[in-house]
């Protein structure tokens, strides 16, 4: 019969490998995170673009692994912004789910859209809300009642918030933001690594016919760090189609992975899209890939 010092030991190597195993694997969410923020709702990496546009967006979004196996990252996400006038109101929900660990977040937005002349315009915003991680115990292989996992599932849900600018004139595109507040502003270690630190991004809208068939091509460059990795920079394009209708989507990022994605916003109202993610490079031979599907439906535009 095993001593309870024995079993304690077993109990709390089970778990740091759990939440190592966690830790690594949202790592990897965070160096590919949403494709939808490049283009679609770039809300999502940017609170400056909340209500952007005019009228209300309502997102959804979800991704999972290609090849799904025990304890793989699954992700979703809703986003609603309204804008009128000046102001943009928004409210995002994460809810990401790794190996042993759950994480759900939840912030509030307000954005100013300020103008400077007919075509300029300037962009702030502040999102404020909380965020809480936990450990599922449901899904614990071994003692649930084991006191490492209380004491991490004991952490009370923090306070978080994000901030943004950006810069829109005609076709151009500059923004920049700073995610995950707390951890720029505080010394609390509430995860190891994975935390997104910032975003900055430029892109410029070309149209190159108009009309009911009208083309469009938007080139992006963005580059973003994540704490524990090196920056990262992300280029590609996507190509719209009968009158910004059908989009065509591609990203290579500096992790040596590549996105792909089709979409169709019908009437320019109702979106839909698909999206794959190749693995970045160290975790090519564990994975093949990430599968992201969003949809958005624009009221008031």
């Amino acid at each position: 019969m095993k001593s309870k010092s024995t079993k304690y030991t077993v109990c709390k190597a089970i778990l740091t490998v759990a939440l190592l195993a966690g830790w690594c694997i949202p790592a990897s969410a965070q160096l590919d995170p949403l494709g939808a923020q490049y283009f679609n709702n770039q809300y999502l990496g940017n609170p400056a673009l909340a209500g952007y546009g005019q009228g209300l967006k309502i997102n959804a979004g979800y991704r999972q692994q290609w090849s799904k196996i025990p304890g793989s990252p699954e992700l979703q996400n809703v986003t609603l912004d309204y804008g009128f006038n000046k102001v943009g109101l928004g409210l995002n929900i994460l809810n990401d789910k790794t190996g042993l660990q759950r994480q759900s977040r939840v912030v509030g937005t307000y954005a100013y859209h300020l103008p400077i002349n007919e075509t300029n315009q300037l962009h702030f915003g502040v999102s404020v809300g909380f965020m809480n991680q936990r450990v599922d115990q449901n899904e614990l292989y071994g003692d649930r009642d084991d006191i490492l996992v209380g004491r991490y599932n004991d952490r009370k849900t923090y306070v978080d918030g994000d901030f943004g600018a950006a810069f829109t004139s005609r076709g151009l595109n500059i923004q920049a933001a700073l995610p995950n507040l707390k951890n720029l502003f505080t010394n609390d270690r509430i995860r190891v690594a994975d935390v997104a630190t910032f975003y900055t991004a430029a892109s410029y809208k070309f149209s190159i016919s108009e009309g009911g068939d009208g083309i469009g091509l938007e080139p992006k460059v963005a580059y973003r760090g994540v704490k524990g990795f090196d920056n990262i920079w992300d280029a590609g394009a996507q190509m719209t189609l009968a009158n910004e209708q059908v989009m065509l989507m591609a990203l290579y990022h500096s992790t040596e992975s590549a996105t792909f994605g089709i979409g169709m916003d019908y009437k320019r109202k109702y979106l839909i899209s698909g999206m794959y993610t190749t693995q970045t490079s160290p975790l090519t031979g564990y994975s093949n890939g990430n599968f992201e599907i969003n949809v958005r439906m624009s009221i008031g535009k």
